[in-house]
């Protein structure tokens, strides 16, 4: 659905961008992880040509965007929803107004528009709320207007940049569950910004991680977790550096089988367990464990957790 090849983009001396390639499958939620100034809102930006990149190409659903300019790249917009970190609500319009604005601009007849607002402020649960202002509404709510208003054009992709970064836990817990929900049902592709670990655990089926305005890996989460010397890995279970001889033992999918107490029983080895993390991670148990193992039948016992599809890494 959205694909980005060699995207560069300069400011000045700054390199903001530096050769990103970019694969989003079609109704994916795909993470952008990065801390600030890795180049995610720069990329995000990219995709529908709000920045246009020194070099490179964007397609977004079969269409390159980046050859595209004036009312032909307006209208290859309007299939792209886009999310604020601080909502970006008109503070002189109530919420329906806002969520109008955007099929005015498009020229949609005022009947259509109502009703299409009504519907939308159902979908993200704000039907009694159509008369108000923002000054009156939380956090939550002003981000419910705000995905509503970038539903409105019935696009195929939402870009979301840093849409939670503001709101309390609670709140984002909910925004989340809305974003899922809404990729669920609608079958949208969205592409979310952040700096948040616990965002890709909770909502995102792949991801990418960026420095310095490179990606150092991206993928299906699943697939990086069981990747030997994956960095998604060793930031959701920063475990300290291993001792040499030490196993790191990596389940995606086994977490709840006692494959551990299996080796100690089949095999003639001691296991000590040094460290370890089992988070929820898209939707599955995801686990990793640091354990030393000795004993004359360790390496036949590392080759049955290999054989079982659990990723085994032995320190240096």
């Amino acid at each position: 659905m959205i694909q980005a090849s060699g995207l560069r983009k300069v400011y000045g001396e700054t390199v903001a961008l530096d050769g990103v390639d970019l694969h989003v499958r079609q109704g994916e939620i795909f993470g952008v992880l990065g801390q600030s100034g890795a180049g995610k809102s720069t990329l995000l930006r990219c995709v529908n040509v709000l920045e246009r990149p020194t070099a490179g190409t964007v397609t977004v659903a079969g269409q390159e965007l980046t050859s595209l300019t004036g009312q032909e790249l307006n209208r290859a917009r309007q299939r792209i929803g886009m999310i604020h970190q601080h909502f970006a609500l008109l503070s002189s319009r109530t919420v329906a107004g806002n969520v109008a604005f955007p099929l005015e601009v498009m020229g949609v007849a005022k009947p259509e528009r109502e009703r299409r607002v009504a519907e939308l402020l159902d979908l993200v649960g704000l039907s009694g709320k159509a008369g108000e202002h923002p000054a009156r509404l939380s956090g939550g709510q002003k981000q419910r207007v705000g995905i509503a208003r970038a539903l409105a054009g019935n696009p195929s992709v939402l870009l979301s940049d840093e849409a939670t970064s503001a709101l309390d836990p609670g709140t984002t817990e909910s925004i989340l569950a809305l974003l899922r929900r809404l990729n669920r049902e609608l079958g949208l592709t969205i592409l979310l910004i952040t700096h948040e670990m616990n965002v890709v655990k909770s909502v995102c089926d792949s991801v990418a991680i960026m420095t310095g305005g490179r990606i150092e890996e991206s993928g299906p989460i699943r697939e990086l977790l069981a990747r030997p010397g994956s960095r998604l890995a060793a930031e959701l279970f920063p475990l300290p550096v291993p001792e040499p001889g030490t196993v790191t033992v990596t389940f995606t999918g086994q977490a709840d089988e006692p494959v551990i107490s299996h080796v100690v029983r089949k095999f003639d080895v001691d296991v000590s367990i040094l460290g370890g993390a089992l988070e929820e991670v898209a939707g599955s148990s995801v686990g990793r464990l640091r354990i030393a193992l000795t004993g004359d039948e360790s390496g036949a016992a590392l080759s049955y957790l290999r054989e079982r599809g659990l990723l085994v890494e032995v320190a240096a």
